[in-house]
């Protein structure tokens, strides 16, 4: 196939027949866009109506409610909202997300090849990315990191043919729309939104002005829904406590390493919420906040009524420690910039999702006496594969990729940048081409984002990288000097 896809003129076969009767400019995109969603159906079948996790039960329950909330995406909830009042229910989401994939995948390709990439390079790369686990049963979970993660794909594809001079309207439309996609489908999603967009601005000449409104629109109108436009429609804000939750854990790191920086009222304060052991053991494992702040004493609701001298307390302790702040973010963020998990003893390895079929609690959404407990829409989220043959093929697939010895690999986004920034490294060498540094914007707006804010060593985070990084490496061999970028 991907000889096909290099060489229009071939032939001798009735594949090569076949493929004549295609235009040359679809013969690309349609070749890995069909294997691609070949590959996802089978993701489909194996885990139909998808794969599911808290946050899953969470959409569901909301959006059947009629209590939105800010803290999830609320365009995400809307997609789980039609989802559950079609028939199909949420199998058509996840379906919608393999077609979608497809699409977006066949799109790298194609936008690659204006750099030179071939096809017979980047074909076998999305079919991989489709046949790996992280990547490929990925795409099929109820989850809003799902289309976050493909709209910052399409930015990091449209921002290739915007360096490659070979930019069209449909590019800046999927650009623009990317960009807004990935500030409305995550709340931190605007960052890897401004920094992929920053990293634009400064290296595409003549484009300069447009790409800086484009990118203010993108942060500002993700900024506008999230401030004004959800409450002024009902939907809650989140909860102090969820908001500054990291800051806490700040808190509790400051704590457990140097205690005698808080005075009496400080620790009165602190009592409130939780106790001072509970703070210092908290503080110890500087890798999980969640620990701290999702223990079952941590009232919540003190919280709340004592987060003003909560904040106090981080911001004094940022100005006279701010060493302590910035080790408890770095250490946070392990996930974002090293290739190799932490220590187990502090769940410190990487957080990767189960494959199992959904429980019948749905992790406690669903608990007996809750109100989910009695929803009927609870059994949309219910594992019943197509094939439980296929099923149990692809739960062993899955757990080969999560081998131990494979982490770094398979799993570690942070693995997938710096072989990314590799490549961009050659190909900028060799081609004289500075240019495509900005191809990293993503990935950059990826690490340092998680580095800012994360709760826990979850590689769903940056699973972005896992999509994006692997197509780069297709510049490697394009990166030959005297290598033409093929037209179209």
């Amino acid at each position: 196939m991907t000889a096909l896809l290099d060489n229009p003129t071939a032939e001798g076969s009735g594949q090569a027949r076949h493929a004549r009767r295609v235009p040359d400019r679809w013969r690309l995109p349609l070749g890995v866009g069909v294997g691609v969603e070949l590959v996802l159906l089978l993701w489909w079948a194996a885990f139909y109506p998808g794969l599911t996790s808290y946050d899953s039960a969470a959409y569901v329950s909301q959006v059947t409610s009629g209590v939105w909330t800010s803290e999830h995406s609320v365009l995400y909830n809307v997609l789980v909202w039609l989802a559950v009042h079609v028939p199909g229910k949420l199998a058509v989401l996840t379906l919608g997300q393999t077609v979608l994939t497809s699409v977006t995948l066949a799109y790298v390709c194609v936008a690659l090849r204006s750099l030179g990439a071939r096809g017979r390079w980047t074909a076998p790369i999305a079919l991989l990315v489709a046949v790996a686990p992280p990547t490929g049963a990925f795409v099929v979970y109820i989850w809003k990191d799902v289309p976050f993660t493909l709209c910052s794909v399409l930015a990091f594809a449209a921002s290739v043919r915007l360096v490659a001079r070979r930019a069209t309207r449909l590019d800046w439309w999927v650009l623009g729309l990317s960009m807004v996609g990935m500030g409305l489908f995550r709340n931190n999603g605007l960052g890897v939104a401004l920094i992929a967009g920053v990293a634009l601005v400064v290296v595409v000449k003549g484009r300069r002005v447009r790409l800086a409104v484009l990118t203010l629109f993108a942060v500002g109108l993700s900024l506008v829904c999230q401030l004004v436009l959800y409450p002024a429609m009902g939907i809650k804000q989140p909860a102090a406590s969820s908001v500054y939750s990291l800051n806490y854990h700040d808190v509790a790191v400051a704590y457990a390493a140097q205690p005698d920086l808080f005075t009496d009222a400080d620790k009165a304060v602190l009592t409130q919420v939780t106790p001072l052991a509970d703070w210092a053991r908290g503080g110890s494992n500087c890798y999980v906040s969640d620990q701290l702040v999702l223990a079952w004493n941590f009232d919540r609701n003190a919280a709340e009524r004592v987060n003003p001298q909560l904040m106090d307390m981080w911001t004094r302790v940022l100005k006279e420690r701010p060493d302590l702040i910035l080790d408890a973010r770095i250490c946070r963020g392990h996930i974002a910039w090293s290739p190799f998990p932490g220590p187990a003893d502090q769940h410190a390895f990487t957080w990767i999702a189960s494959p199992a079929p959904t429980p019948e609690e749905l992790y406690g959404v669903a608990a007996p006496g809750t109100p989910m407990a009695s929803n009927p829409y609870r059994f949309a989220l219910y594992s019943h594969p197509l094939s439980y043959k296929l099923r149990s093929a692809a739960q062993f697939w899955y757990n080969v990729a999560k081998t131990p010895q494979l982490d770094w690999l398979m799993f570690r986004g942070a693995t997938w940048c710096y072989l990314g920034y590799f490549a961009l490294a050659l190909y900028a060498g060799r081609r004289r081409m500075r240019a495509v540094y900005a191809l990293g914007g993503v990935l950059l707006g990826f690490q340092l984002t998680v580095l800012a804010a994360n709760p826990a060593p979850l590689y769903r985070y940056m699973v972005g990288p896992l999509f994006v990084a692997p197509f780069l490496l297709a510049l490697i061999p394009a990166s030959r000097r005297g290598q033409a970028a093929p037209k179209g």
